[in-house]
């Protein structure tokens, strides 16, 4: 023990940090959470075939808040789930 105590010790004293953050550049609380904001699923359970099943995405609606995914099952194309994304720009009607 106080020969790894030691170790973590000269290196910290050294300048260098002792442990690689496993997050990288997201070590700040609100990094972690800006990182996270949007998410697409590559596989999602569907009903009909009783499992988890690769999922193929499909614009179904443009609407004033974003635009309406659809989740269709790879197999049996059944819908397993949608989605709005919010962070497409907002449409301007033309007049």
């Amino acid at each position: 023990m106080q020969i790894v105590n030691r170790f973590r010790n000269s290196d910290w004293k050294a300048g260098m940090k002792p442990f690689a953050n496993p997050l990288g550049a997201y070590s700040k609380q609100q990094n972690r959470s800006d990182a996270y904001e949007e998410f697409d699923a590559t596989e999602l359970y569907c009903q009909k075939c009783k499992q988890a099943v690769p999922v193929r995405k499909r614009l179904l609606l443009v609407l004033p808040q974003g635009d309406k995914y659809e989740y269709l099952c790879a197999y049996c194309s059944e819908t397993v789930g949608t989605k709005i994304d919010k962070q497409s720009k907002p449409l301007t009607i033309l007049s």
